[in-house]
């Protein structure tokens, strides 16, 4: 597999320096007057190749990655209880009617917290209730693998910061104005230090649920890895509806998005209300601007203690018209991935694929800049809970998954925003 990424890696290379001279074609013929349409076309295949193999490149990447949770096998530091209750939890899954299955799974769970009340450590299970009260939590290895999978589909998920919590009453807090600070002799008499002005940040939460739906009879086919459905059917429904919520939810029953905070200014960090997020006009109006000097000013607002973080946030349109853009010496502002397990870059910073992201429009905020681990926050609510039905559907069982999920905005100043002109 190893070999698999490295020609996908040697083959956006060899695409790039392609498209790089179609563009150039293209450039020249605009100068002289000349259709542009045949390039533009190319253009626009080229984008969708490179665009592909990127996307196997990091899949592959996160398959390499991802340990396998869902083998048979007992995994490394996985304590008997849950080994048990996973055994247990999976034979319910099948067949929660047979009784002695379901006092199994129930007594397992009963165990495992037990256990982990016992061990006074962090519980690797969310237990809340047995199959007694309409469900169980998902076992910890189950769970584990829904959450990476999340990465995956969520990309927000891949470069905020990521908090699990027990409430949804968490919160964080943020002293605005800092420590004072001053020179002092040995025997000079100190300032006293200002009263601090904290600011609170507390996300907003909803529940993430799914309902995937299988058929009595695969269910009752011993060859049919029940974990993998359920892992990958709740993962990509449950996380492509947060993915959309992290960049613009309204915070009603859902999280805030980064997009969703009050309305963003022109003014600096260091007079800008806090939670405020700051743009930077685009110069043009519906339009990305093309020259470097805009993109160059998002990122020189940034502090440079954010700076060495920071990554470019964005759709694939817009990745698709930042490809074309030079500086005054050239050279392609945009760079192809051309090791494994790194990003494209533009201006030298990493580029994170959104889909969620607005298109290019008047007034719209289509590109954000900055290091979002510091800049946004999500918080997971413990335990991810199922419950099984076999009823409303005759002949198919429904296991409605869910989980609580909060995000906000966490340090406005680490990251800015590219705002397109409205006329």
């Amino acid at each position: 597999m190893t070999t698999e990424i490295k020609s996908l890696v040697e083959g956006i290379a060899t695409a790039f320096e392609e498209y790089k001279k179609t563009n150039d074609a293209r450039i020249e013929a605009v100068k002289a007057g000349q259709s542009t349409a045949d390039f533009e076309a190319k253009l626009a295949r080229m984008d969708a190749v490179m665009d592909e193999a990127k996307a196997k490149q990091d899949a592959l990447e996160a398959k390499l990655n991802r340990p396998g949770v869902l083998s048979g096998d007992k995994q490394d530091g996985e304590i008997k209880e849950a080994a048990e209750y996973r055994h247990a939890f999976t034979e319910w899954m099948r067949n929660p009617s047979d009784h002695d299955r379901q006092q199994k799974a129930a007594n397992a769970q009963k165990q495992l917290e037990a256990k982990q009340k016992t061990m006074e450590t962090r519980a690797t299970q969310a237990v809340t209730s047995t199959g007694s009260a309409g469900g169980f939590a998902l076992p910890e290895v189950i769970e584990r693998a829904i959450a990476r999978l999340g990465v995956d589909m969520s990309p927000i998920r891949g470069i905020a910061t990521v908090r699990t919590v027990g409430s949804p009453d968490y919160k964080e807090l943020f002293d605005v104005n800092g420590a004072a600070f001053e020179w002092v002799g040995e025997t000079d008499t100190r300032a006293q230090t200002n009263t601090p002005d904290l600011a609170e940040v507390a996300p907003t939460f909803g529940m993430a649920s799914a309902k995937p739906q299988a058929s009595e009879e695969s269910l009752d086919d011993l060859f049919f890895n029940v974990e993998d459905w359920l892992v990958s059917s709740a993962a990509e429904a449950m996380y492509a509806g947060e993915g959309t919520a992290f960049i613009s939810g309204n915070g009603t029953k859902k999280p805030t998005g980064i997009l969703a905070g009050p309305t963003p200014v022109t003014t600096a960090d260091a007079a800008r209300a806090f939670g405020t997020l700051q743009y930077i006009a685009s110069g043009g109006a519906s339009a990305l601007p093309t020259s470097a000097d805009v993109y160059l000013d998002m990122v020189y607002a940034l502090r440079a203690r954010y700076r060495a973080n920071a990554q470019w946030l964005t759709n694939k349109l817009v990745i698709a018209s930042l490809r074309k853009y030079k500086d005054t010496a050239g050279q392609y502002l945009w760079q192809p991935a051309l090791t494994a397990g790194q990003p494209s870059t533009f201006l030298g910073y990493g580029i994170t694929e959104a889909e969620d992201m607005p298109v290019v429009g008047a007034g719209n905020f289509p590109l954000a800049f900055g290091d979002f681990r510091e800049g946004y926050l999500i918080c997971d609510r413990v335990g991810t809970r199922i419950t099984r039905d076999e009823i409303t559907t005759p002949g198919f069982v429904k296991f409605y998954v869910r989980r609580r999920v909060g995000g906000k905005l966490r340090n406005t100043q680490a990251i800015k925003l590219l705002k397109v002109a409205a006329s």
